[in-house]
């Protein structure tokens, strides 16, 4: 396992472990349920929005270390943005995991996931999460706002 692969699976599983932004969200108003009944993955996402920005998230959940690492690692990186930056950052996520593209500065850590492209089957734990993201931008009302949504 070359060096990269080693730091990509520690991020994963420090993630997995001690996910950040994990728990209720007192002042949520926006709150979506995502599952992948294939692999058993459950995600609460609960998001407080003034239906431009997203001022905080976090989720609750249970499931692989991908679906968990993943959920937090968007969290982590999507808190404080508009919804259209966090739905472009969306895009270029599910490109990297659905398509295999290289991954981009934007994303950050969530690189240590880019291998997931080679796993058809892991492909629904990764993308769980942004799933939830993109509902929740729906209840939100930001979609017909943000590019490439």
């Amino acid at each position: 396992m070359s060096l990269l692969d080693e730091l990509y699976k520690e991020i994963i599983l420090r993630h997995y472990k001690s996910p950040h932004n994990y728990g209720p969200l007192e002042t949520a108003n926006v709150r979506v349920m995502g599952d992948n009944p294939s692999c058993g993955d459950q995600i609460e996402l609960q998001v407080e929005t003034d239906g431009e920005h997203i001022a905080n998230l976090r989720f609750r959940g249970q499931g692989c270390a991908i679906s968990q690492a993943s959920a937090s690692l968007m969290t982590d990186l999507v808190k404080g943005k508009t919804w259209a930056e966090a739905l472009e950052l969306k895009s270029k996520f599910k490109s990297m995991i659905v398509d295999g593209t290289p991954p981009v500065p934007e994303l950050g850590d969530l690189a240590a996931l880019s291998g997931v492209h080679k796993l058809a089957a892991r492909v629904k734990c990764a993308t769980l999460a942004w799933n939830a993201l993109e509902q929740a931008a729906h209840q939100a009302g930001a979609v017909s706002r943000a590019p490439n949504a």
